[in-house]
């Protein structure tokens, strides 16, 4: 039987492969302009660049920032074999930048007015996992 007809409770988890040398250079606190110059697609440093521009007050920044890691962490998340929903475990490190991109963009959404967007994406971070918008600080 495939993984579907075999968990009754829907998808398997999606866990994101490892980025090791990005997330390196995340945690060390290398600047996240850099890290997005060395690894475009790394979802967490558009994360990074978002949530600074959310603190620095430029939620039209921090909306591009945050849709651009959101795209490239749905991109990831297809090639691991995500459908669509199902979950996104939260502490699964690689998934994290995905979601803090996702947090950020609902955040940005909400500061310029985007309600639609801001409902659809605090859903869509509490159905990945719903953890998430607690450790996220939108719970």
């Amino acid at each position: 039987m495939g993984r579907m007809r075999d968990n009754l409770l829907g998808p398997e988890p999606t866990r994101l492969p490892e980025r090791p040398e990005a997330q390196s250079a995340a945690d060390g606190g290398t600047d996240p302009g850099k890290i997005v110059r060395a690894y475009p697609d790394f979802s967490e440093a558009w994360a990074l660049l978002a949530e600074r521009a959310l603190h620095a007050g430029d939620p039209v920044a921090a909306y591009a920032y945050a849709r651009t890691g959101y795209h490239r962490g749905l991109d990831q998340l297809r090639r691991s074999g995500w459908k669509g929903f199902g979950p996104v475990p939260w502490d699964h490190r690689p998934n994290q930048g995905f979601l803090r991109a996702l947090a950020a963009l609902a955040r940005a959404a909400r500061e310029i007015g985007e309600d639609e967007e801001w409902e659809r994406c605090s859903k869509f971070l509490a159905d990945s996992d719903p953890k998430a918008p607690a450790a996220l600080g939108l719970a």
